[in-house]
């Protein structure tokens, strides 16, 4: 899917990490959000409330979920998932666009 349809966005952006990390809420009609955003070149540590999906649109990366013993590539197509009430280190080895699917 290459963009949402019916949808409202917060015009506020949501700015982590000093500005390494720029997303925006997209809210759909059902209830359910999701961020997209961009990552620039970094080294971060995510934390999560609820189950995450990130699926990378575009850029490089590599991941380790915690509880995982080692570090993951993905680019652009690819996804990996986060459970609840845990986090994910990203190392962007450029700049990473994205879609964050919650719940």
């Amino acid at each position: 899917m290459s963009k949402f349809d019916n949808v409202s966005v917060t015009k506020k952006a949501n700015v982590f990490f000093d500005g390494k990390c720029v997303s925006h809420t997209v809210h759909f009609a059902d209830g359910k959000r999701k961020s997209i955003g961009i990552i620039f070149p970094s080294k971060l540590t995510f934390k999560t409330a609820e189950p995450e999906v990130m699926e990378i649109v575009a850029g490089k990366c590599r991941v380790k979920v915690a509880g995982d013993g080692s570090w993951r590539d993905y680019g652009a197509g690819e996804s990996f998932k986060v459970s609840a009430n845990s986090s994910f280190d990203i190392e962007t080895l450029e700049i990473v666009d994205y879609v964050c699917h919650f719940g």
